[in-house]
């Protein structure tokens, strides 16, 4: 493992692990990306590292790791929390098992939360929401709290609430079955007294979100990251680096002014005016 806030950073919405993820690359990159992909978060994944694990030399390693960048699988770059008083940025190795393209990249390196992949199976959707299922299986828990179809209507909005507050289905049948009483005369009015009184308070505002920059994979220099196509930059891409202007020290300049107003208050610039 790496030191602590440091080493492998997983990204989100990865698609579920398969037999098959790494297929699209050499033998040897495949191995190797599979190798990092099942390791956790936070684990030491520096050339010098894998080179202690792996049956390859760093050189071999160094080529293959900027070849699973290159794909979309990985970037290094530097994230500063913001909110954190702390003015440290710190070093990040981003893996993603689902191979992402260079416009994810900029998304995510912005603090933006990237759409998550849709498998290439098509998927059932659920003809019910989580909360008029919970409300429809309430009765096999607690028998007394049997609901109608209307009562799950009625009452799915208080339950969805539940869910947006960060509440579980379990959270949620506990609070609604513990301490019955006998009888029970009106389930339906039981559960939304209690889905009202025992509501939990709203969640904490999210975290800011953080602050991101990608780095060369060749020569480390920081940059946006539509300037790091495949995680390189420019100039080592082969790219002509562009020409910057001059740029005149302070001294120099106070002699440019001392000359234009020198020339400005002679005579014979006074005369020929």
């Amino acid at each position: 493992m790496a030191s602590p806030g440091y080493g492998k950073r997983s990204t989100p919405g990865q698609l579920p692990r398969t037999n098959h993820d790494f297929a699209h690359l050499p033998p040897r990159e495949a191995a190797i990306a599979a190798y990092v992909d099942r390791l956790p978060d936070g684990a030491d994944i520096s050339v010098k590292t894998l080179a202690k694990e792996l049956p390859y030399g760093q050189c071999a390693l160094r080529t293959a790791l900027n070849r699973i960048q290159a794909a979309g699988h990985l970037r290094r770059g530097r994230e500063h929390v913001r909110g954190t008083g702390s003015a440290r940025w710190i070093t990040r190795t981003w893996f993603s098992r689902t191979a992402r393209d260079d416009d994810w990249w900029t998304a995510f390196t912005r603090g933006g939360v990237p759409e998550e992949p849709e498998p290439d199976t098509p998927r059932q959707r659920p003809t019910r929401s989580r909360a008029f299922i919970l409300l429809a299986a309430l009765g096999r828990t607690a028998p007394a709290l049997t609901l109608s179809y209307l009562d799950c209507v009625r009452l799915e909005p208080q339950v969805t609430q539940w869910f947006e507050r960060g509440a579980t289905e379990p959270d949620i049948v506990r609070a609604l079955t513990a301490g019955l009483p006998t009888p029970v005369h009106s389930p339906a009015a039981l559960v939304r007294s209690r889905l009202t009184s025992k509501l939990p308070p709203e969640p904490p505002p999210p975290r800011p979100a953080p602050l991101r920059f990608l780095e060369c994979t060749h020569c480390g220099a920081p940059g946006r990251p539509e300037a790091l196509p495949g995680g390189t930059c420019g100039p080592c891409r082969g790219e002509p680096t562009p020409a910057t202007a001059a740029v005149l020290l302070p001294e120099a300049v106070r002699a440019h002014v001392t000359a234009l107003r020198t020339a400005a208050n002679s005579p014979h610039e006074r005369t020929h005016a």
